[in-house]
């Protein structure tokens, strides 16, 4: 099986972890490749098999304005910092993504300085889309083009011209042979021509084994980009994972999970509970015990798990005035020391990393559902006799009893898989008459395990 099928990202925005200057100064931020290394160190202590990083590349600002596509930010540190830091990740047994953001540049992009220098002369005019040299902006450029969102920070690149793809091509084989990096976050992918995608996907699996490609999707029927990509960022359930806890709704869940399996034919979406684009979980949520509830979807469903510096620490991020600033904060991990025996949160990111490296039926099992009402939902992941069962309640009963039929015969052995871990509340489980009986706490979730251990 490929390595990505079994993946759990974790998820570091590094301009902002670091601490560095929002506009780019041109020095480094002192420590910035030791404190990525600390903290990739430490995602492998919570079972993240697979580090997204990114954006890396010299920018002028966030890091998605790029300069110069085949040097790290100097804010961070050099090239030679980086491949260090893929070595020390593959020592670890983790593979390493980055954001490759192939739709836009920023204006300090030398094809862009040529053509605001040399105008209808430039040798690059047709790297980029919509040029219009009886137009304006902002900058008094005395010439207009195509952006992205709208930003004229952020210029259009035409992919479809051969020239701008073989140089993304070239750029992609500079990151495999320098950095030995093993995928691509596609930055955007929603807006870049499907062609292009097409022909990357033909170029990066005859450039490295199971090199894997994840395109940022928000809308829309994903298996356009999956005809091409590897995966695609799961929006659809992002936004169902946290609307269907505040509305206790798990139907949104589970409905939106079912549409995927059938719609995308068993591809695993990317999934996640919050990133640097979208406010952090615990801002979403209306009742914050609902995290532990998330978290086990997160790492139990059909899919590829990531979870988002800090968001193991439960902390909190919102965006203001437009910025995403406050989403991708400096942390420091000396902070947080101890975490894994005092924050029940932490503790349960770092107990669902070991099932997914334990139970294989969590990323190959197929996926069957048990039950499900408004506030209460169940299904297992099934291999070879082997049945992984997530269990969600969030009515404030006491307790309730759960009758789900099950294919265990009355005495086989019930094991709740995070009964050790701090926070876990007891839970009393048995199958009698071919139907698995659970005694549950109110507002809780768990995973049980049914069958011999493999």
């Amino acid at each position: 099986m490929p390595w990505y099928d079994s993946a759990v990202f974790y998820h570091i925005y590094p301009l902002g972890l670091c601490g560095c200057p929002h506009e780019n100064n041109g020095r480094p931020t002192p420590g910035a490749f030791d404190k990525l290394n600390e903290w990739a160190a430490w995602a492998s202590q919570l079972g993240c098999n697979a580090i997204y990083i990114g954006p890396l590349f010299e920018s002028g600002t966030h890091g998605y304005d790029t300069v110069d596509y085949r040097m790290v930010d100097r804010r961070l540190g050099t090239n030679e910092e980086f491949a260090a830091f893929v070595d020390g990740c593959h020592a670890r047994g983790q593979k390493v993504i980055v954001d490759a953001v192939f739709n836009h540049v920023g204006r300090g992009f030398f094809a862009f300085q040529d053509l605001l220098a040399h105008r209808e002369g430039s040798r690059w005019r047709d790297w980029f889309c919509d040029v219009y040299f009886g137009g304006n902006n902002e900058y008094g450029d005395g010439l207009s083009y195509a952006n992205w969102g709208g930003h004229n920070l952020l210029v259009k690149l035409n992919v479809r011209n051969p020239e701008v793809q073989q140089y993304h091509f070239d750029t992609v084989r500079f990151w495999v042979e320098q950095f030995g990096i093993d995928g691509l976050r596609l930055d955007a992918a929603d807006v870049l021509d499907m062609d292009f995608l097409k022909n990357l996907r033909a170029f990066t699996d005859t450039l490295k084994p199971e090199f894997w490609l994840m395109g940022e999707v928000i809308h829309g029927d994903y298996s356009r980009w999956l005809r091409y990509l590897h995966s695609v960022t799961d929006y659809a359930m992002h936004k169902a994972l946290w609307s269907g806890h505040n509305d206790h709704n798990y139907f949104e869940i589970a409905h939106t999970l079912r549409r995927e399996i059938d719609l995308y034919r068993g591809a695993r979406l990317y999934t996640f509970s919050d990133n640097h684009d979208t406010d952090r979980l615990a801002n979403k949520l209306k009742d914050p015990a609902h995290a532990r509830h998330v978290a086990i979807l997160d790492y139990t469903l059909w899919g590829v798990p990531s979870l988002y510096y800090g968001s193991e620490f439960g902390i909190r991020g919102q965006k203001s005035f437009g910025s995403d600033w406050p989403l991708r904060p400096a942390l420091d991990l000396a902070d947080y020391a101890g975490a894994l025996e005092s924050n029940p949160l932490t503790a349960l990111y770092a107990a669902l990393g070991r099932l997914r490296a334990e139970e294989p039926a969590l990323a190959y099992g197929q996926q069957e559902a048990l039950t499900l009402t408004t506030e209460h939902y169940a299904y297992a992941r099934v291999l070879d006799g082997r049945e992984i069962v997530s269990i969600f309640n969030t009515t404030r009963e006491t307790r309730f009893e759960l009758r789900l039929l099950v294919d265990a015969a009355d005495g086989s052995p019930v094991d709740d898989l995070l009964a050790g871990c701090p926070g876990a509340e007891p839970v009393h489980a048995w199958i009698e008459g071919h139907q698995l009986v659970v005694d549950m706490p109110a507002n809780y979730a768990t995973v049980l395990a049914l069958g011999a251990a493999r």
